[in-house]
């Protein structure tokens, strides 16, 4: 006979999802506890927001607090994101060494009367 541990997030009384891990049940537990405080902090705003509405908005911004948090400029954009500007760039500049690589050989090669292919 098998043995499964698994864990269950309740939300006022009511099971909301279930986890095989307990990491992945903290952390869904804590993105509901972000929604919840975004709602009511739309609810004391000035804009006017249907309560689905405020719902859906509260956990899209809660499921993703990262870019919310580089958006707002709390936290700085993951590297990787660099790095793939970096790589672009490099890219740019070896194709115009190539370039010019190219020229070179096409100007030996009319000097010399030589086709290049």
């Amino acid at each position: 006979m098998a043995v499964e541990s698994r864990f269950v997030v309740i939300r006022n009384g009511v099971e909301a999802k279930t986890f095989m891990d307990k990491k992945s049940a903290d952390e869904y537990d804590k993105m509901l506890d972000m929604a919840d405080n975004l709602s009511q902090m739309f609810s004391q705003s000035s804009v006017e927001l249907s309560d689905s509405a405020n719902e859906e908005l509260s956990i899209f911004l809660a499921q993703h607090r990262e870019e919310v948090l580089v958006a707002l400029l709390a936290k700085k954009a993951p590297k990787i994101a660099v790095k793939k500007s970096v790589e672009k760039t490099a890219e740019v500049s070896n194709l115009e060494v190539v370039d010019k690589e190219e020229k070179k050989l096409a100007t030996k090669a009319k000097k010399s009367k030589v086709k290049v292919a």
